[in-house]
């Protein structure tokens, strides 16, 4: 298979984290046998969510905070094919709080990429939920003040079954990691973190590089209470790679009608044509 996913130039700043991150996501589609045909990305708003614009795939970009319940009526129209989204810390964990834990305790058979620079990119700088309390903006003078939100012990709490950390600095790992992701069969996150140039100057490239260290292979990553230690200490490195997998069915396995063949495909029971009428009134 070729590897091509190539579509427009993305306009990131310079030094933005998304570049090494865009470079990784097709890495790992190609590392996964994934052809453009082969899978549908959706993504939200935010500079993360921008990502889906330079890969050439189907395509469904959402409101701010509403990829993942677009993802699970995409899974339940076609259940068979396979399901990636990419966005950032304020789609996920603001906007989109509520939807990611009810996809993660549904375990929605979803890939997701979260790229976190603990900053909101697109709108000019305010503080994310993962920001520290310390962190100023200019409605932020005084610092955040709230404790940040941990992403991979939101996910572990939620019921995800696959949760790993990486950072855009360390591109094996992290490309490795999503490659697992897409592998696994349940809702998977890769808590991504990745430098904002232009408005985050404190959690800087050199910032998480310092602080990303390897889990060691001491880690037992099938248990939960370990995983769940891991990811809740406090200090000064911030544990990178596998740090949980467990099988458990998936939300379309609960459904009869999707035992067989994908809804989308039983046409004309299913077929677009049906929903037309309904949007000829709004014209």
């Amino acid at each position: 298979m070729t590897c091509n996913y190539d579509f427009h130039q993305p306009q990131w700043c310079p030094g933005c984290g998304n570049f090494d991150l865009l470079v990784c996501v097709k890495d790992a589609l190609c590392g996964a046998n994934l052809g453009p045909r082969d899978f549908i990305m959706v993504t939200g708003i935010g500079q993360a969510s921008k990502l889906g614009f330079s890969v050439k795939c189907n395509l469904f970009n959402g409101l701010h905070g509403r990829a993942l319940p677009l993802a699970t009526g995409v899974n339940m129209a076609n259940h068979k094919v396979k399901l990636i989204s990419v966005s950032g810390d304020g789609d996920y964990y603001a906007e989109g709080g509520n939807h990611f834990i009810h996809a993660a305790r549904r375990n929605l058979n979803i890939a997701v990429f979260a790229g976190d620079n603990r900053v909101y990119g697109l709108t000019k700088g305010q503080a994310s939920p993962t920001a520290s309390p310390e962190f100023t903006t200019p409605i932020h003078p005084e610092g955040v003040g709230g404790k940040p939100l941990n992403p991979a012990l939101l996910a572990l709490a939620s019921g995800a079954t696959f949760v790993a950390r990486s950072f855009t600095g360390n591109k094996e790992e992290l490309t490795g990691l999503m490659k697992q992701a897409i592998a696994h069969r349940g809702f998977a996150l890769v808590d991504i973190m990745s430098p904002c140039i232009t408005f985050n100057k404190t959690n800087t490239f050199g910032w998480f590089k310092q602080r990303a260290k390897p889990v060691g292979p001491e880690h037992d990553a099938s248990s939960f209470d370990a995983a769940v230690s891991l990811v809740s200490r406090e200090q000064e490195t911030i544990p990178t790679g596998l740090l949980y997998k467990a099988d458990r069915p998936v939300y379309s396995d609960r459904f009869s009608a999707l035992k067989g063949e994908a809804l989308a495909r039983l046409a004309p029971a299913y077929s677009p044509d049906r929903v037309k009428p309904l949007f000829e009134k709004y014209k």
